[in-house]
């Protein structure tokens, strides 16, 4: 079972970051993907956690969809 968790900054507008990484992951791994949840946070947050583990950290990470999606695909 893999659960997907993103969690991102209202106030900081990234909802349309957070859905734009949802609709990547569930075009690419819909039927590998049992659970894919958007997260409300703020403090600057967005991340993308696949069965607990961090895979993207807005602070260590550059934002770059595709290699999101290649590291979720490494994951799953």
């Amino acid at each position: 079972m893999t659960t997907v968790e993103i969690e991102y900054c209202v106030p900081c507008g990234f909802l349309e970051r957070a859905e734009a990484v949802q609709h990547a992951l569930l075009s690419n791994f819909g039927e590998e993907i049992d659970e894919l949840s958007l997260i409300t946070g703020d403090h600057g947050i967005f991340e993308v956690r696949v069965d607990g583990e961090v895979l993207f950290e807005k602070t260590e990470d550059e934002y770059d969809i595709d290699q999101i999606t290649r590291d979720v695909r490494a994951h799953i």
